[in-house]
């Protein structure tokens, strides 16, 4: 039984409610409350600008809380407006109704931004004791640290004229690209079995896990087929991407091109490429696992399309219900406060879960609003590693929801923070499951995912990492890139990854294309490897002190983003400072490797 041909209607009736976004407006009526709440944030941005525009160096520390309360309540109002867009068009990406709503909301949200652009930029021009001393404000706790991370821009900010224009024509340009390229990828579908009904793309690379070698082979061929008959505008979409990039990084004085992206994650181009260079030199880890699985699997040498087949016959596939109770399980025994919040998530119709036709592919935790509680979106194909999952987006959720009381501005934690409380939501899964394992072959089982997973978030992101930077280097020294070389980029950098213990085949070379980080958030993908990396050193402060961690830990999701990194590290009990820091969180990757290689041998598989 494969997930394509499973009927499971508990899992065809988890679709989100998006009303809750539009004030109970039901879908037909959506347009009309869409508009109705950015008119309304247009009309409170352009008082706002009468009010304050040329005026924030005169404001003092009331002036400066009334004018911050103000602007958060306009970002609140049009932020449920572009969500309930985002929301409705990933789900069904094929419907031009939700693609002119999306493309509405982002016209009218440009306008807004416009409007407010002014305010940020004189607040970094302020002079630097003029700003400490209202930062100082009793009072200003709800938007402190946003006001003091903003002023880290000063060096990068255009004139007001300059930033205007960029933002407004980023609707015809970068937006617009992502867009399409987020449409192309959404209609990619794959001839499973000759004349037989195409399948979405993420249906397809789920048969990448079967045991059947034979079935992986023909599934990568079947994918790479797949994917070529738009590749040529992936590519030519992504080049434009990487020229508008580079653009943009000159105008902005930026010294290289993941500065920016390290700016607004609060963390150096010092610290991140440590990060890096930890990882790319313990690689020897995934080679060492990928020998192992040829051994298990009895093959010379993996193959990419083999990287993640079950290494047991124990692939079992767990229908909506037994996840649900899973998931559920796991966080409320580790916290009543945090099982109920889960909880919510299902009983309050917060989740999208099955596959369809023109759905966004992965999964994904909207933060939208503190207002309005976020929102999860899944691809459930039934295998164990979707409930894992299900656990790591729910590990989102309930950060969004906790951090949600400090306000609009300190919502969300920079991205090498936001992977915390997922990594270690998924880790509680995790751990109940491998107890309730009654053999050496379900352990070995349970491990691999877990091991792979870790691959997968560590390492394979810090390779995609450094294929982002052999790209934009090269479309910098270059000029615009073929196709040929995105491939050969691509190959290099898994190459360097999978050493000789998996071969790179020729049809892979063009898997990049269908990535979407690389797209939409250039420089996104480190913050995976960092936010697991920390997750685990969390994780192992709570195997430490127990029970009682449950506290702490509530108090850093509560947090959210209104603290530096290090300030929130602090509060669990973790250095961020710590040199050896990365190392730590690589060493219990490790750990986890050595009990798969034992469990392969008390299971008589080596």
């Amino acid at each position: 039984m494969t997930p394509e041909t499973i009927t499971d209607p508990d899992l065809q009736e988890v679709a989100w409610d998006l009303s809750d976004l539009i004030d109970g407006a039901s879908a037909d009526d959506a347009q009309g409350a869409v508009d109705t709440l950015l008119a309304a944030a247009q009309t409170r941005a352009d008082a706002f600008a009468a009010q304050y525009a040329g005026k924030v160096a005169s404001l003092d520390g009331p002036g400066l809380i009334a004018a911050m309360k103000e602007l958060g309540e306009i970002e609140e109002t049009a932020g449920r407006a572009g969500t309930y867009a985002h929301l409705s068009f990933s789900v069904d990406t094929a419907n031009p109704a939700y693609g002119a709503l999306l493309q509405r909301v982002e016209e009218k949200g440009t306008a807004i931004e416009t409007a407010l652009l002014f305010f940020h930029l004189e607040w970094a021009a302020l002079d630097d004791a003029v700003a400490e001393s209202l930062l100082a404000t009793e009072g200003l706790d709800f938007a402190r640290h946003h006001l003091a991370t903003a002023r880290r821009y000063r060096p990068h900010l255009l004139t007001e004229a300059e930033e205007k224009i960029l933002t407004e024509k980023a609707l015809s340009g970068r937006s617009a690209w992502v867009r399409l390229f987020e449409e192309q990828t959404a209609a990619i579908t794959v001839a499973l079995e000759d004349g037989a009904e195409p399948v979405s793309l993420e249906i397809a690379l789920s048969r990448l896990f079967e045991t059947d070698r034979s079935v992986r082979q023909d599934t990568a061929e079947r994918v790479t087929a797949a994917l070529l008959p738009g590749l040529r505008t992936r590519a030519y979409t992504f080049n434009t991407l990487l020229a508008d990039k580079m653009t943009d990084d000159r105008l902005r004085s930026f010294p290289n091109w993941l500065a920016s992206r390290n700016l607004s994650n609060e963390a150096s181009d010092e610290s991140v490429q440590a990060l890096i260079e930890a990882v790319r030199a313990r690689y020897e880890l995934p080679r060492r696992w990928y020998r192992l699985k040829a051994q298990l699997l009895g093959i010379d040498r993996l193959a990419d399309y083999d990287r993640m087949a079950a290494v047991t016959q124990d692939n079992e596939k767990v229908a909506w219900p037994e996840a649900k109770r899973l998931v559920l399980d796991a966080y409320s025994s580790f916290s009543d406060e945090l099982g109920s919040l889960v909880n919510r998530f299902f009983d309050e119709n917060w989740i999208d879960g099955p596959v369809r036709p023109g759905k966004r592919g992965g999964a994904f935790c909207s933060y939208g609003v503190p207002s309005v509680h976020p929102y999860v979106m899944l691809n459930y194909t039934y295998l164990r590693r979707d409930v894992l999952t299900l656990a790591h987006e729910l590990g989102h959720g309930v950060h969004a929801s906790l951090g949600a009381q400090q306000g609009v501005f300190h919502m969300a934690t920079p991205l090498t923070l936001a992977e915390t409380a997922s990594v270690f939501g998924e880790t509680l899964v995790f751990g109940r499951l491998l107890d309730a394992s009654p053999t050496a072959e379900s352990r070995l089982s349970l491990l691999a995912e877990s091991i792979e997973g870790s691959i997968a978030t560590v390492f394979r992101q810090v390779a995609m990492n450094r294929y982002e930077h052999l790209v934009h280097t090269a479309r910098r020294s270059e000029g615009e890139l073929s196709v040929d070389r995105f491939g050969e980029l691509w190959r290099e950098s898994q190459e360097e990854l999978l050493g000789d213990s998996v071969e790179v085949t020729k049809g892979y070379e063009s898997w990049w294309s269908y990535v979407p980080h690389f797209i939409a958030s250039p420089g996104y993908v480190y913050a995976y490897a960092y936010g697991q990396l920390l997750a685990l050193a969390v994780y192992g402060r709570y195997e430490e002190e127990g029970p009682g961690f449950a506290d702490a830990y509530l108090e850093l999701l509560s947090a959210g983003g209104s603290k530096s990194p290090e300030e929130l590290g602090a509060i669990v009990g973790v250095d961020l400072a710590d040199p050896g820091f990365w190392d730590k969180g690589l060493d219990i990757v490790e750990r986890k490797l050595d009990a798969a290689e034992q469990a392969a041998k008390d299971a008589g598989r080596i």
